[in-house]
């Protein structure tokens, strides 16, 4: 019989990767996924470190199965990725009957560790070196050392893949521990980018994003003097047979090139969309949170997408409350925003980090009730800038691919299913289509818009779902999520 696994995920998209990973290489093993924790013979938590709360929500669940491992002491119940990797042992104090911690640069080991536990009863741990600042790291030898098959059941739609193109962080920014959690920069060769891709394309998968923790840094060097850039990577991409849309996520403001733009602009399958955290409006912030640019830089980055791409959106990221945001730092963040027109923006409240140059560096001077404020006064400006661009395109004809069933409770008998999707510039379309249109591309009307949502009527129907889209519902569980903050 085979082995039962439940795995819960926090965290980025790349986290998700890694749980699709670490399902493909134990599902090779003869495990099989299942919806309950306490039905696993496995119990695994993928973690993320970026936010105390996410954190929280691990520990919670830990406690809460705590009495379930110990009535069940041949069960296996293992913490995996960034929080294992930064605080290993503080786990194994907090939660005893944690079985396996293992970092996010050892996940082809989870296999490995399971049997250990259960062989000799005792914790495992397989985490990469720590990292500093400044310090000298070994990147892997091998970036495709770990390529164990997919597995569409980890997806969010079947038809939707994540396709990791770099790992790692250099930019050590003040108040994030990605860089000491997942190690130095590296592009992966494209070779393997496009190989992957083009398999997941034969397997019926229509679009693929591309992640990095700043995406549009890749740059792989050849060794005889070529350098692919992200650009070059996606005109091989746009290529790709039965692929519809390439699109790619978090970029890093200076890092974003005219030929970059220019590919955005021109190449046909690559989605009309940018994901560029601005952090704040406030050179002084700026400096202490060590982002690298100023707000200036932010502003002719923006000026230059705007000319020459002018169908991209553009979200971004806000970190408010951070040390020393005075109420006039506060103030150059609105205006950046109000000026900006993002598309939406990704809004959290400062954090302190352990292990982050800030927490040493910087007072957490900034009270809880302060952050409150700024986060909804900077959510109701991003808000009405949604609400007005998006309204403007009421009458507008949008392509969108449609990825599942919407969250409006269940219609009338005989009467159509709510749809939902994405636009070519990334913006949420429902619609009223029959479920048989899941995965199919149509072209719809918008008749009605708030500030999250277009709402639409279909015009056309430009592409029918491929055959293995009798997909609404996976043949296998999939990964709960817990949350999903943008890095």
């Amino acid at each position: 019989m085979a082995n039962t696994l439940y795995i819960e995920t926090v965290g980025c998209q790349m986290n998700v990767l890694d749980s699709e990973l670490v399902v493909g290489s134990l599902r090779r093993k003869g495990y099989r996924l299942v919806d309950s924790a306490t039905e696993a013979d496995v119990i695994l938590f993928n973690t993320c470190s970026v936010r105390q709360h996410a954190e929280d929500k691990i520990y919670s669940a830990l406690g809460r199965l705590r009495g379930h491992i110990e009535n069940h002491p041949e069960k296996v119940l293992g913490v995996l990725g960034c929080m294992a990797q930064k605080d290993q042992e503080i786990i194994l104090k907090r939660a005893p009957h944690v079985d396996l911690v293992c970092g996010t640069g050892q996940l082809a080991r989870v296999g490995e560790l399971i049997d250990a536990a259960r062989a000799t009863g005792r914790p495992q741990m397989a985490l990469s070196l720590g990292r500093k600042e400044g310090s000298k790291q070994e990147v892997s030898s091998s970036f495709e050392s770990y390529d164990p098959p997919r597995d569409s059941a980890m997806r969010p739609t079947p038809f939707q893949a994540f396709v990791r193109v770099q790992i790692g962080c250099d930019k050590f920014c003040t108040y994030c521990i990605v860089p000491s959690t997942r190690g130095p920069e590296q592009s992966r060769h494209p070779d393997a980018i496009v190989d992957e891709a083009r398999r997941l394309a034969d397997e019926g998968c229509l679009e693929v994003t591309l992640l990095g923790q700043t995406v549009n840094s890749y740059r792989f060097h050849h060794g005889d003097g070529r350098v692919t850039r992200l650009s070059d990577l996606l005109a091989r991409l746009d290529k790709i047979d039965g692929l519809l849309r390439v699109r790619f996520i978090t970029s890093y403001p200076l890092d974003m090139t005219d030929d970059l733009l220019d590919a955005v602009r021109d190449l046909p399958k690559v989605v009309k969309y940018l994901h560029v955290p601005a952090q704040s409006g406030c050179d002084d912030v700026l400096a202490r949170m060590k982002r690298g640019y100023t707000s200036g830089q932010y502003r002719d980055m923006m000026a230059r997408v705007r000319d020459r791409c002018p169908a991209a959106t553009v979200s971004s990221d806000f970190i408010v409350g951070f040390c020393g945001e005075t109420d006039e730092s506060f103030s150059r963040t609105m205006e950046l925003t109000r000026e900006s027109d993002f598309k939406n923006s990704y809004i959290f409240k400062y954090s302190p980090r352990p292990g982050t140059r800030a927490i040493d560096k910087f007072a957490d001077d900034i009270p809880e009730e302060t952050k409150k404020v700024r986060n909804n006064e900077l959510l109701a400006v991003q808000n009405a800038n949604s609400l007005r661009s998006h309204r403007a395109m009421v009458g507008r004809e949008v392509t969108v691919l449609a990825e599942g069933l919407g969250k409006v409770a269940p219609r009338e008998p005989g009467t159509l299913p709510q749809l939902t999707g994405r636009s070519m510039a990334d913006h949420i379309v429902v619609f009223d289509a029959p479920e048989r249109l899941i995965g199919a591309v149509v072209r719809a009307r918008v008749t009605d818009a708030t500030s999250f949502t277009l709402f639409a009527e279909v015009v056309e129907v430009e592409s029918s779902a491929p055959a293995r889209a009798a997909w609404a519902a996976p043949s296998s569980p999939s990964s709960r999520r817990l949350e999903l903050p943008v890095s």
